[in-house]
């Protein structure tokens, strides 16, 4: 996922995207101590994108804000 997708969205549907890239996080936390994780780069990829959503609804919410 890149920034030009995410900047298409609205701040409800960046807010459910963080929560279900959490989940993911937590569930390869899990795998990772119990031996399971493959895909190592995965959790790199998720604690990225993690932040690219957040800074997004920061942005948007800063807007949202000098807008008033």
């Amino acid at each position: 996922m890149n920034a030009s997708e995410l900047r298409d969205k609205t701040p409800d549907e960046l807010r459910d995207q963080l929560v279900q890239l959490k989940k993911e996080a937590f569930n390869l936390r899990f795998q990772q101590a119990t031996g399971q994780l493959e895909n190592t780069a995965r959790m790199q990829t998720v604690r990225r994108d993690v932040a690219r959503v957040k800074t997004l609804l920061n942005e948007k919410a800063a807007a949202a804000a000098s807008a008033d």
